[in-house]
């Protein structure tokens, strides 16, 4: 359900989105397949190719969501 959900939201590759509306449409953040960390140390939590990362706003907390890229693979030379 979790990955229906983040492909439903996420059509362009990359969106932000309140937690509280996905959390709303079912999506459970503590089901994941794995996870990737970026430069800056950021965490991404994935449902196979789309992934979100928390972020706490002022007022809100939002999940930006994006898609698995190649770049990402570290398995691959």
């Amino acid at each position: 359900m979790n990955r229906r959900i983040l492909k439903e939201y996420n059509k362009a590759g990359l969106a932000t989105v309140r937690k509280q509306k996905l959390l709303d449409a079912g999506f459970n953040p503590k089901y994941f397949t794995h996870y990737w960390k970026n430069k800056k140390g950021q965490v991404y939590l994935f449902c196979y190719e789309f992934g979100f990362l928390e972020v706490q706003e002022p007022s809100k907390i939002k999940y930006v969501l994006i898609k698995w890229q190649t770049y990402m693979d570290k398995s691959k030379p």
